[in-house]
C-alpha cells in the first residue's frame, strides 16, 4: 500500500538584517534619490535611521518610528516608477548585500524540498525581486495603499510583529506546509511570534533582547561573518 508523503516544511526568511546585512529599504535611498522620488532631507533622514537601528536594533518605537518616516515620504510615488528603481538597482544595491550563510541556508533548504519564504515589513514591491534574486517561492510583505497608481502613504498590509506570524500561518494552511516541520530566521525580538511559529526556529546575528530570548529557550543562535564594506551597498 503506498505510503502518504508528509507534509512539506517551509523556511521563513526575515529580510533585513538577516538575509540581507542592511535595511533594503535603505539601501534603495540613493537609487530613490536619483530618481527624483527621495528629497535630499529624506535620504539624511534615512541614513540616520539606519545608524540608530545599527547601534540599537530593532524595538516597537523604532520599528513604529520607521513607519511613520516612511508612509510620510512615500505618499504621492508612482508605484511603477518605484518597481523599475528596485529592480534596476536589484543587482547592484541588494544583491551584494546577501549573507553567504543566507543564500546557502536557501539552497539547503530548496535541496531538501522545503519551500523558501521571505517574510518582510518592506513592501512587496521590494520584497518580490529580493526573492526572485535567492530563489524564494513566497513572499509575505507590507502592501502600501495606491490609488490611480499613487501609493497615498497608508498601508493596506503592514508585515510587522505578530502579523508576520498570521501571515505565516496562513500560507502554511493555504499549501499544508507543516510549520512543526518548518524551520524560521531572524534577528529581532520584534520577530518573535514568527519563531515561535514553528518548530525549527533560529536567532540570527540576534538583538540583545532575541539573544536572551533564543538562550532561555535554548534555541539555535548564527552568526553570518559581517560583509566587506564593498558589499555593504550603497546608500
Amino acid at each position: 500500500m503506498p505510503t502518504t508523503p508528509e507534509p512539506q516544511a517551509v523556511a521563513l526568511f526575515d529580510v533585513d538584517r538577516t538575509l540581507l546585512a542592511r535595511s533594503s529599504v535603505l539601501a534603495l535611498a540613493g537609487p530613490l534619490h536619483a530618481a527624483g522620488l527621495l528629497p535630499l532631507a529624506g535620504l539624511m533622514r534615512a541614513l540616520r535611521e539606519q545608524l540608530v537601528f545599527t547601534r540599537g536594533g530593532a524595538d516597537h518605537a523604532r520599528m513604529e518610528r520607521g513607519r511613520r518616516l516612511v508612509a510620510a515620504q512615500v505618499a504621492g510615488w508612482d508605484r511603477r516608477t518605484v518597481v523599475e528603481v528596485v529592480e534596476a538597482a536589484l543587482h547592484s544595491h541588494l544583491a551584494p548585500l546577501v549573507f553567504a550563510e543566507a543564500r546557502a541556508l536557501v539552497t539547503e533548504h530548496r535541496r531538501r524540498g522545503d519551500a523558501v519564504a521571505l517574510v518582510t515589513t518592506a513592501a512587496v514591491e521590494v520584497a518580490e525581486p529580493i526573492a526572485r534574486l535567492v530563489g524564494a517561492q513566497h513572499v509575505l510583505a507590507s502592501r502600501l495603499t495606491a490609488v490611480d497608481g499613487r501609493w497615498t502613504g497608508d498601508l493596506d498590509v503592514y508585515a510587522y510583529g505578530p502579523h508576520k506570524a498570521v501571515m505565516a500561518r496562513d500560507l502554511a494552511d493555504e499549501h499544508g506546509y507543516d510549520l512543526a516541520r518548518s524551520t524560521a530566521y531572524s534577528d529581532s525580538v520584534t520577530d518573535l511570534p514568527l519563531l515561535e511559529l514553528v518548530g525549527r526556529p533560529h536567532a540570527v546575528n540576534p538583538d540583545r533582547a532575541l539573544l536572551r530570548a533564543a538562550r532561555g529557550r535554548q534555541w539555535p543562535v548564527l552568526r553570518f561573518a559581517p560583509l566587506p564594506r564593498r558589499g555593504r551597498g550603497a546608500a
